[in-house]
């Protein structure tokens, strides 16, 4: 498990070698959190990584969020009506789907062609390079019949 930890840790300093941002605990614990929770809001990915650090602030959280995905380390998706979460895959044209009623969200491909993988009807003059959508629903643990169902 050790090792395992270690050869993550020297992944991820190498990621943010290669985009020449400075190696730091919190951003290593940010990304590692990412990386194995992605679709986690700000405050969820603090409640992750405070324990792993000992202490940090929800503004140092919002700090290193925002330079990583300045630096496209981290992308940024704003379901409607939901904080912002993020996620390390970035660079494909992915999309995503959230259940209204817990907020799970998962990946969803592209169904066909390259990015992006729809056309506008219009463009207005834009130079169209992402399309992006959310897909709506209920996950399958939102799905399935609570147990006080039909109980008086």
């Amino acid at each position: 498990m050790l090792a395992e930890t270690l050869r993550v840790e020297t992944e991820l300093a190498q990621r943010l070698r290669a985009h020449s941002l400075r190696v730091t605990s919190p951003r290593l614990a940010v990304l590692a959190v990412i990386s194995e929770q992605p679709h986690l809001d700000a405050d969820g990915i603090t409640e992750v990584v405070r324990p792993r650090l000992g202490a940090i602030s929800t503004q140092a959280v919002y700090d290193n969020l925002h330079v990583l995905a300045g630096a496209g380390l981290l992308r940024r998706i704003e379901p409607a009506g939901g904080a912002a979460r993020y996620e390390t895959r970035v660079g494909d044209n992915h999309h995503h789907i959230v259940c209204r009623s817990c907020g799970a969200t998962c990946d969803v491909d592209c169904a066909v062609g390259f990015a992006p993988c729809l056309e506008a009807s219009d463009t207005h003059g834009f130079t169209v390079d992402e399309a992006e959508v959310t897909f709506w629903g209920a996950c399958p643990q939102c799905q399935e019949p609570s147990d006080n169902q039909g109980e008086s």
